[in-house]
């Protein structure tokens, strides 16, 4: 088709260039729309390496708390405050000790539970930790459930020490006059639900005999009320009555182990003594929050094996009257669950309640 200009001559008919403008105005928008995604996926992608970077920084890179539920001073304490420099010196990374007693540990435990499972908050805990699930109502965790074991540190025996006048020097003879007289000798420890009560409830099981139980407020008391006389016997650690037993003032019957205590050569086991089995140990370990990522917890179950192995960090547990225990947290994990059963069958047997 043509039209028919003013010249009069024919011209061909204009080419419409709408569509080709408009072909244009789509192809300058795809690609505006193609930078923009670019640009889009290229500040995630930034973004994902930053995070990568960030969650590939070794651990520990800052700051680690190591929560003790007991104050300064205890045995618990003591344990930490060898470990904790130990680690910051091996990690160039500050290990504060921080200190949070009460409710029986459950301040501090419950500060743990709370805490991000990332390994820069844990907790150093003894024997209560198991035997507090059993005894003490609406506790507000799961010894088990809500913890990471991560390794064992050390463990200290228990020795059944009696008073002077008790007319005994060997464990079949204490046993023998146990037996002649049911309910009349009578035992101290530390309070109701502690490991000397559990000891004691153990005992009276396994040699057939019945006890009496005196709880006192800490083992400081229970200690000079056996000293005085007003008690018959107790099982007490090593550090709390050697110097009685050396004086004389105390009389050391048998001890746990399947070897001779290095402080106390001359007193026989208690297999040696006629009652294998019988076993009374504290045991202090760490642990994380639940949900800790495996790879710090077997850095930390490695570090502390570590230090555990050192001669001087050996030396300092020993005169802390406690044996270094190296545990993988497979090993400490297992350790746990046998601790739960054979504390509950205790507790169930003896039908131990908390006294108020």
């Amino acid at each position: 088709m043509s039209e028919s200009g003013q010249d009069g001559r024919s011209h061909p008919a204009c080419p419409d260039v709408s569509p080709r403008l408009d072909l244009r105005s789509r192809e300058r928008t795809s690609s505006k729309r193609a930078w923009v995604l670019r640009s889009a996926v290229g500040a995630l992608l930034i973004l994902a390496v930053a995070a990568v970077g960030a969650a590939e920084k070794p651990y520990p890179s800052k700051p680690v708390r190591l929560i003790v539920p007991f104050p300064p001073g205890g045995g618990v304490d003591n344990v930490a405050r060898i470990i904790g420099p130990k680690l910051t010196e091996g990690w160039g990374q500050q290990v504060v000790v921080d200190n949070r007693p009460g409710g029986n540990t459950i301040v501090g435990s419950e500060a743990l539970v709370k805490s991000a499972p990332d390994g820069y908050t844990l907790i150093i805990v003894s024997s209560a930790h198991v035997i507090n699930h059993f005894l003490l109502p609406n506790i507000p965790y799961h010894a088990q459930k809500d913890f990471a074991p991560v390794a064992t540190t050390s463990s200290g025996p228990y020795v059944l020490v009696t008073h002077p006048s008790l007319p005994v020097n060997t464990l079949q003879e204490f046993i023998a006059l146990a037996k002649s007289k049911p309910g009349q000798l009578n035992y101290s420890s530390a309070g109701s639900g502690g490991v000397q009560h559990l000891a004691g409830e153990l005992f009276s099981i396994m040699a057939g005999v019945k006890l009496q139980h005196i709880p006192y407020k800490g083992a400081g008391p229970a200690v000079i009320e056996l000293v005085g006389g007003q008690v018959h016997f107790s099982f007490q650690p090593p550090g709390n009555v050697l110097q009685y037993v050396k004086s004389g003032k105390l009389k050391a019957i048998a001890a746990p182990g399947q070897t001779r205590l290095r402080a106390l050569p001359d007193v026989p086991t208690f297999a040696e003594s006629g009652l294998p089995g019988f076993e009374v140990k504290s045991w202090i370990g760490i642990l994380a929050p639940a949900q800790t990522p495996r790879p710090i917890i077997n850095k930390l179950s490695t570090e502390i094996a570590n230090i555990l192995k050192m001669p001087d960090t050996r030396d300092m547990l020993i005169r802390q009257q406690h044996e270094p225990l190296i545990s993988s947290p497979e090993e400490f994990a297992a350790f746990i669950k046998a601790e739960m059963e054979r504390v509950a069958r205790v507790i169930q047997t003896a039908n131990i309640k908390i006294e108020n």
